[in-house]
């Protein structure tokens, strides 16, 4: 069935506004306990590897893992125990 250019557009338009609306009041949207779970492990996967980034930039300028501490509300030893890279370590002397 062929549809006008005119027709596409209008229920591109109908869609955009269906989206930005939001559901209607009562209108129930289902979505899968089991879908969300997985999309919400990728995106905590992707914000641990995001922050692993800026903690190597962070030291690249010289930050202090105190400093780093702070924004990631912890200790600056938790920070440097949890991000340094072996060879970042202090060697501990016996």
């Amino acid at each position: 069935m062929p549809r006008t250019t005119a027709e596409i557009l209008a229920h591109a338009d109908d869609l955009a506004a269906r989206f930005e609306r939001g559901p209607e009041p009562g209108e129930s949207i289902e979505v899968d306990a089991l879908e969300g779970l997985g999309r919400a492990v990728v995106e905590a996967a992707n914000a641990q590897k995001n922050i692993e980034l800026w903690v190597r930039q962070a030291r690249k300028q010289d930050k202090s893992w105190a400093a780093i501490g702070d924004v990631l509300g912890t200790s600056g030893e938790a920070a440097r125990q949890r991000f340094a890279t072996p060879s970042s370590a202090p060697i501990a002397h016996a």
